[in-house]
């Protein structure tokens, strides 16, 4: 589910031609089904009418994109001549991850990168394309059904100019015991430089798996990813999906999760954004079945003068949904957090148990964020809660640590590292929170003003 949120005047064709021309050539050559080649149609069609989004509309009122719109927009249509080394991939997180990994170099598909674990009967692990070719009928039933090209710029865009991603699907019953790892390697020298890949993930019903869907740089250009995942969840189902964005100081980075969750599912979604220059992750779930838990975590590390913005919509269709919400961000130097956190319960949608909480550290006077969580409910026997914290340490917290003997520098790193560790903590597949409480300790330790005095 995805609300028109982007709506507005059409932009002058001035402003839209080079998407157009753009897509006109990239169109000729297009191949896969004559449905894809509509949406397609039709996604160049919604951004035309939608634009990019400005300051002027409430849910970008915090971001700014008018960077990424004054870009050369330069689509990568084939795929890349640079070769990647296989070792060249072991200075990423999660590289000694055992199970399944595919990997993407500028959001092509690269089989010699890839491997695939011996999986259940009728596991599927591939490119979007291959399955576009090969299960086509299965595909269908599921991709551009959650994430609205009418409802979003960003996804329409993806919609008229993306050429592959991941599809995995869990077959009714089966599950799958290590994580399943989606790569996304960006290898780009020039600015402007665009990968728009789609990602659709299926667990049927009574299935279960883990998903951890990296995006990385190999170069400090200020390339640009906008990528789209669709996650669906059956009856019983179990899910943990987590999205980790460590790209390019210079990178700019949009995404879109879009997600629907069945009857008694389980799922839990983490968001972690490190990287990039400005970076926006949007996340829709629809809890479409009753009696089903959802949890959505998130955490956010930025420096300099680093965005990191998480947008969602969390809407509770039928009665007995659980949702809970948890995104805590740490900013340094002049960076900026943004959190628009919004849960709708719709008639009907009695027994709801929704929680929506947001905290924010700064670690400089000259960080910013700002948080806007929201309730919408149209139900009357419901229990939602929302809240929002943004401040520096604790004084009596770091008091409390010195009178057992603990340094001042010491008793700073210490709750730093706990705040974040109220996300990672939350991770359930214990490699991948393992490997990722690693990073990020090492990540804060990196930073100065950790340590710093207040």
């Amino acid at each position: 589910m995805e609300t028109k949120t982007d709506a507005k005047p059409k932009q002058p064709m001035m402003e839209n031609g080079p998407y157009l021309e753009k897509f006109e050539r990239f169109e000729k050559g297009a191949k896969g089904p004559a449905w894809v080649l509509a949406a397609r149609k039709a996604g160049i069609s919604h951004f035309t009418e939608l634009g990019f989004p400005t300051l002027q509309d409430e849910d970008w009122r915090f971001t700014n994109v008018a960077p990424i719109a004054k870009r050369p927009f330069e689509p990568v249509v084939e795929p890349t001549r640079d070769a990647v080394a296989a070792k060249a991939l072991n200075q990423f997180t999660f590289a000694g991850l055992s199970g399944s990994r595919i990997v993407f170099v500028n959001g092509h598909f690269a089989p010699e990168l890839s491997s695939v674990a011996k999986l259940a009967d009728g596991v599927k692990v591939m490119s979007l394309a291959g399955a576009l070719a090969s299960d086509t009928a299965l595909v269908e039933k599921h991709l551009f059904r959650h994430a609205r090209a009418d409802a979003n710029a960003f996804t329409a865009l993806n919609t008229a100019f993306f050429q592959d991603g991941a599809f995995i699907c869990v077959p009714a019953g089966k599950a799958v015991a290590e994580p399943i790892q989606i790569l996304y390697v960006s290898t780009a020298k020039d600015n402007g430089t665009t990968a728009h890949p789609r990602n659709l993930i299926v667990a049927e019903r009574g299935s279960q798996v883990t998903i951890v869907e990296s995006y990385a740089s190999l170069r400090d250009a200020a390339d640009f990813t906008n990528s789209v995942t669709e996650l669906v969840a059956g009856d019983n189902a179990a899910v943990e999906h987590l999205k980790f964005q460590d790209e390019s100081q210079q990178a700019f980075h949009i995404a879109t999760v879009a997600a629907h969750f069945g009857r008694a599912s389980n799922v839990v979604t983490h968001s972690i954004a490190l990287g990039a220059k400005l970076s926006r992750t949007n996340i829709y779930a629809t809890l479409a079945g009753e009696g089903l838990e959802c949890i959505l975590n998130g955490l956010y590390l930025t420096r300099g003068e680093q965005l990191a913005d998480h947008y969602m919509i969390v809407e509770h269709a039928q009665p007995h949904g659980a949702s809970h919400e948890y995104f805590n961000g740490i900013l340094a130097d002049k960076s900026k957090g943004v959190f628009h956190g919004r849960i709708l319960v719709r008639p009907g949608a009695q027994k709801t148990d929704a929680k929506q909480t947001n905290k924010n550290l700064l670690l400089s006077d000259d960080a910013t964020a700002n948080t806007k969580p929201q309730l919408e409910i149209y139900a009357d026997d419901v229990k939602c809660t929302h809240g929002a914290t943004i401040g520096q340490l604790d004084d009596e917290s770091i008091f409390y640590l010195r009178t057992r003997g603990i340094a001042l520098e010491k008793a700073r790193r210490m709750l730093i590292h706990a705040f974040a560790g109220e996300i990672i903590d939350r991770i359930r597949c214990e490699p991948v929170r393992e490997e990722l409480d690693k990073l990020v300790w090492e990540r804060l330790e990196q930073n100065e003003q950790v340590a710093l005095n207040p």
